[in-house]
């Protein structure tokens, strides 16, 4: 998945936080002159780059993900519910400021847009506060028990002896950072929000493994972040006595400070699992219906209904059966469509062993395919990523709980690449046949081209370009597993099984999630679901369905975004006839960061339309 776990929850919350100008709501013809235009604009535009930076001053972690190192450099963020309120006071200054200060008419095209994006964000950000507690901080998923370390081995860099001060300082800063996170706990608690059962074995399994190994215990394997830290001194050139002194210094903040945050949240979620129930939807908060309403439109950035939504999943279920009935045949297996899931399931020639030469295999096939196909981008793209990108396997302290696989973006600079991550923990959860999906899907052209390009581009404010809609990132994602078809890749009949699997498996989607939050499906006739109908793995049921469960309409995104860009394509294809050129369709999706589908179905118009008068202007 893209879980893309912390990384769009933080960069959307940013974007949403920001603001601009003056609104007419009725907006009448423009008769600024172009300097004016000009003027207003760049004013606007530099208001937007002082208050991302503003936002981004806030925030220690955002700036480690951005590749910045300030003093803030050993801080963590505040996640206290008065910062919370304090967001919202703000949100509504800017909001207000937005609609008194700027007039449309004096803005040109771009900044117009921005304007828009800007305005509804803060707009949503103001309306869902009363919805900020229908969340689970700590769970299998994006917990902060597992994302803390994680973002202290890959997002703090050490290249010298104060990057190392810093990382001991974020050791020593986790035992407040999990005091806010018990008093969130407790009161999202006593406002009805517990996680289901299943949740607190996993998030419990996760933080006691953190504070397992050596300096925890008598252990001569070092702990997680012990062996991190100690890997990045070693790599200092500097004296091995000062190299010995840091070492020392960080293993006495991990018993001082970061084992008793760990068994502070460890007593407090024992508590709380005392009382958690099997009720997994939403429907069980209080206005649990109405939030996963709001919850679907903010993720798929549509107003369709949660019963469209679900019938949406059913038809593309039974369509994309079809499909795979023909790839059946054509491998000419003799049975019926669950016989060969059953056959895709269980013969080993699907997949790589479950060990250490297996799993090396598999990154490096990942690796060929995203090398292969980054060789063929100028067939389908004009504009192309300059950062780099590598492949990793999730680390083994998280591997158990972590989706399937996700991108975790670089940094603007290109200095640390954008990384494709592949949970290797269970091989037969990993079929061969679904590689080159998952890997166009996160790697090349996916998330990897749409994320990078968005950071590199220079015509828009930087908070389009760290922002993030769902729906449109993930819809790019699952389209972009398609796209490499076109071109001649999964050449293999069954690699494209594998495709449609992965498809497959985005519209069972649509189905399981309206199942639990609006239809009160347990936890069992999700996994059900998604056994008898996909030749996915159980374990890949089991995790699917627990994420539905913990990230509420999340998981919606995918399908209806895929969907509205094939659409999309589909009519410039058909309108525009031989003028249309694949290239700059994409160029229309991706040179714009990331928007609503909304705003990109008015993008694609315009695009259409401009195509069209250049067409008659040439042939007059």
């Amino acid at each position: 998945m893209t879980t893309h776990t912390i990384r769009f929850a933080l960069f959307a919350s940013l974007s949403m936080m920001l603001s601009c100008k003056k609104n007419k709501e009725t907006v009448v013809a423009s008769t600024a002159t172009v300097p004016s235009v000009t003027t207003h604009s760049k004013a606007l535009n530099d208001w937007f780059e002082t208050k991302f930076k503003e936002e981004v001053a806030a925030s220690p972690m955002t700036q480690a993900y951005l590749g910045i190192k300030t003093e803030d450099y050993g801080a963590w963020d505040d996640i206290s519910s008065k910062k919370e309120v304090e967001d919202l006071e703000k949100a509504k200054k800017q909001l207000a400021y937005l609609k008194d200060s700027i007039q449309l008419s004096q803005l040109d095209p771009a900044t117009t847009l921005s304007y828009k994006l800007y305005k509804q964000d803060l707009e949503h950000k103001i309306h869902d506060f009363q919805y900020r507690l229908y969340d689970y901080p700590v769970n299998q998923m994006h917990g902060a028990q597992a994302e803390i370390p994680a973002f202290l081995i890959n997002m703090h860099s050490v290249a010298d002896v104060s990057d190392a001060a810093a990382y001991i300082s974020r050791l020593t800063g986790v035992k407040p950072l999990f005091k806010q996170l018990e008093n969130n706990l407790k009161i999202r608690e006593k406002n009805g929000i517990l996680p289901p059962k299943f949740v607190f074995e996993k998030v419990l399994n996760d933080s006691r493994n953190i504070i397992t190994g050596k300096p925890f215990d008598q252990s001569k394997k070092e702990s997680t972040l012990l062996a991190d830290f100690t890997a990045k001194i070693t790599a200092l050139s500097i004296a091995q006595k000062a190299k010995d002194s840091l070492i020392t210094q960080a293993s006495e903040a991990l018993i001082n400070a970061v084992k008793p945050a760990y068994e502070g949240l460890i007593a407090v979620l024992e508590d709380q699992q005392k009382r958690a129930t099997m009720d997994d939807g939403v429907w069980k908060f209080p206005k649990g219906n109405a939030f996963y309403n709001i919850a679907l439109k903010r993720t798929t950035t549509t107003d369709m209904t949660a019963e469209e939504i679900h019938q949406l999943g059913l038809n593309e279920v039974t369509r994309i059966h079809q499909e795979m009935e023909q790839i059946k045949d054509k491998v000419q297996f003799e049975g019926t469509l669950q016989d060969f899931f059953k056959f895709m399931k269980e013969d080993e020639q699907f997949y790589y062993k479950n060990d250490k030469e297996g799993k090396a295999t598999y990154l490096k096939k990942a690796v060929a395919l995203i090398d292969t196909m980054e060789s063929k981008l100028d067939q389908l793209f004009l504009t192309k990523p300059k950062a780099g990108i590598i492949v990793k396997a999730v680390e083994p302290f998280r591997e158990k709980s972590a989706g399937k696989a996700f991108y975790q973006q670089g940094t603007p600079d290109g200095k640390r690449p954008g990384t494709y991550y592949a949970n290797l923990y269970d091989m037969e959860a990993m079929p061969i046949y679904q590689m080159e999906a998952l890997a166009y899907h996160e790697g090349i052209p996916g998330h990897h081209m749409q994320i990078s390009i968005a950071q590199e581009l220079k015509n828009i404010p930087k908070f389009r370009k760290f922002g993030g809609y769902t729906a449109y990132i993930e819809g790019w994602g699952l389209y972009n597993e398609y796209l490499p078809k076109e071109i001649g890749m999964y050449s293999d009949p069954y690699s494209d099984f594998g495709r449609l699997a992965m498809e497959l498996w985005r519209a069972c989607r649509l189905v399981v999630d309206t199942g639990i939050h609006l239809k009160k499906w347990t936890r069992e006739q999700g996994i059900k679901y998604y056994t008898d109908n996909t030749p996915n793995a159980e374990s890949d049921a089991i995790k699917m369905v627990e994420r539905h469960i913990v990230m509420p309409s999340q998981a919606t995104a995918y399908k209806i975004g895929m969907n509205k860009i094939m659409e999309l394509r589909t009519h410039a294809q058909s309108t525009l006839g031989n003028a249309f050129d694949i290239r700059e369709f994409h160029d229309v999706v991706l040179t714009n960061g990331a928007v609503p589908l909304t705003i990109l179905e008015e993008l694609v118009a315009e695009w259409i339309t401009s195509k069209k008068a250049a067409k008659l202007s040439d042939a007059s």
